[in-house]
């Protein structure tokens, strides 16, 4: 099993949900990506090329990457834990058939960037195993990420 953070657009593996997981779960890898939502997923394709079960934590861009990622490889990816994911991106569409990998999507009720009201419905038209934990915070979800039970999530 693999654990893999992937962050949001203007940040990076080293940003402050990437600082807590290296000081929490060393282990978990926590690549940087640049560009287009094409080019990042370019990246991360070979990175997981070859890997199974993996637990992948994406927040904003890099929770729409999971999605995709998801989509393209159901079979690589044991649990998806999506923080405030962009899934209201331009881009981004639901499969033709919901995924079935364990997916948890956790979203603020005063985000504005990803708002719950357009994100909820794309999750759940996306996973078949959805759990939603809308929670009083931010698009940032400073007050939250860190009270999440990561030692389980993570397993």
């Amino acid at each position: 099993m693999t654990t893999i953070f992937f962050h949001g657009l203007d940040s990076s593996g080293f940003g402050t949900k990437g600082r807590f997981f290296a000081e929490h779960f060393p282990e978990m890898l926590r690549p940087d990506f640049e560009g287009t939502l094409a080019e990042r997923l370019i990246i991360a394709r070979k990175l997981i090329a070859g890997l199974n079960e993996l637990i992948i934590v994406g927040s904003s861009f890099g929770g729409l990457m999971g999605a995709c990622l998801a989509q393209e490889q159901p079979e690589t990816i044991k649990r998806l834990i999506m923080l405030a994911p962009a899934l209201n991106f331009e881009g981004y569409r639901p499969p033709a058939q919901t995924l079935i990998c364990q997916s948890l999507l956790v979203i603020g009720s005063e985000d504005t960037v990803t708002p719950p009201s357009a994100v909820i419905p794309a999750a759940k038209k996306t996973f078949a195993n959805l759990e939603i934990n809308l929670v009083d915070d931010d698009h940032l979800l400073h007050n939250t990420y860190r009270e999440l039970d990561w030692p389980n999530l993570l397993i």
